[in-house]
């Protein structure tokens, strides 16, 4: 159980305030996100971009994405970049291999993130020709919750099936993410011993952000009790048979900062973190509100953008404001992460230290 922050975490705290703005000044692209469509073969209840099986917005076309990292590469050390493909549900495209293999021959890497419904022992040696380095998969709770959440039956077995395949890689960095809502927190020491026998190295859990069509679904958000005991959960289970267990990026936790991830919570988008979205547009996580969108490569090229754009992001002065205004976690969380900004109304529409402090434990 954690409570309050000492004199040795807040000291700690203050250094690495003067890393993250230093970090902020050089900006040094480490991630790339590719929304490479908005199409998708799921219809789940949480999906933060309410991506549709037929988007209106069409795939951007390979070569237009290629073309724009044909134009960064010389502005960026390709052992420090990692291309990740996103979506919508990336294996509806069916050139990614080609895609996959013209970074690699531009001394990129590159990985995925999938929710495995398409995932075949064919696509999964293709993949891995092409040179995918790094993949993602949601594992949201037992059978019965995963299906609920993921809104399909068949989706639990898919990803079983896909996990098998990805496991016995040697050279695959993978790990599994599992979306924490009301519904499946109490099966999470279940969930811990399934994914251990079933030889999963890396575990990743998260809160669901109330955005898309997760804002209006009251199971989604958890309970501050529910949250202190993730946090609790995570901390107790960091390493469990070898099995690296750890709480996502998407917040600052109070007494929890650094015992529930490596590290302290550093919000980098926009600072190591870009994205192109499907229609062109340049952001940093695409989860973030699209009011913020920085530019199009349709009309610069995203190493211009992301030089001379994205001080929204790099300066976070901005979110004194609101709840955040007399906080005094501020000069250390910065706004917490920007994807739970509702910008139009300059509000942040989750707090993960004002959930600890409705369960008494700050």
């Amino acid at each position: 159980m954690q409570k309050g922050l000492g004199l040795r975490k807040r000291f700690l705290l203050n250094i690495y305030n003067k890393f993250i703005s230093n970090e902020a000044k050089i900006h040094e692209l480490r991630y790339l996100f590719w929304e490479c469509t908005l199409r998708c073969n799921l219809n789940c209840l949480h999906c933060g971009s309410d991506c549709l099986t037929d988007s209106h917005i069409p795939d951007m076309p390979a070569e237009v994405f290629l073309e724009q990292m044909r134009k960064l590469r010389p502005f960026i050390d390709p052992e420090k970049l990692t291309i990740v493909i996103t979506g919508g549900e990336p294996l509806l495209r069916n050139d990614l291999e080609e895609i996959g293999m013209e970074l690699r021959k531009m001394g990129l890497r590159w990985g995925m993130v999938s929710n495995a419904l398409a995932y075949t022992p064919e696509r999964h040696r293709k993949l891995m020709s092409a040179g995918m380095g790094s993949l993602t998969f949601s594992f949201d709770g037992l059978k019965e919750s995963h299906n609920w959440l993921r809104n399909n039956q068949r989706s639990y077995d898919k990803l079983v099936e896909a996990l098998s395949l990805v496991t016995a890689e040697k050279y695959l960095n993978y790990d599994l993410v599992t979306c924490v809502n009301q519904r499946n927190i109490e099966e999470l020491p279940a969930l811990r011993d399934l994914l251990s026998g079933l030889n999963v190295k890396a575990w990743r859990l998260f809160t669901i952000a109330p955005i898309g069509r997760a804002a209006d679904n009251k199971l989604m958000k958890l309970k501050p009790e529910q949250f202190t005991y993730l946090m609790d959960f995570i901390a107790e289970n960091r390493n469990y048979q070898g099995m690296k267990v750890s709480f996502s990026c998407e917040g600052f936790t109070g007494p929890y900062e650094g015992v529930v991830r490596d590290g302290f919570f550093f919000c980098r988008a926009g600072i190591h973190i870009g994205s192109i979205l499907a229609d062109g547009s340049v952001s940093s996580c695409p989860n973030i509100d699209r009011s913020i969108v920085q530019g199009s490569i349709y009309e610069r090229d995203f190493q211009e953008i992301w030089k001379n754009g994205f001080d929204i992001m790099r300066n976070r002065e901005w979110t004194k404001t609101g709840e955040c205004k007399d906080c005094d976690m501020h000069k250390w969380c910065h706004g917490n992460g920007l994807h739970l900004w509702d910008l139009e109304k300059k509000e942040l529409q989750f707090c993960h230290y004002r959930q600890l402090k409705g369960a008494n434990r700050v």
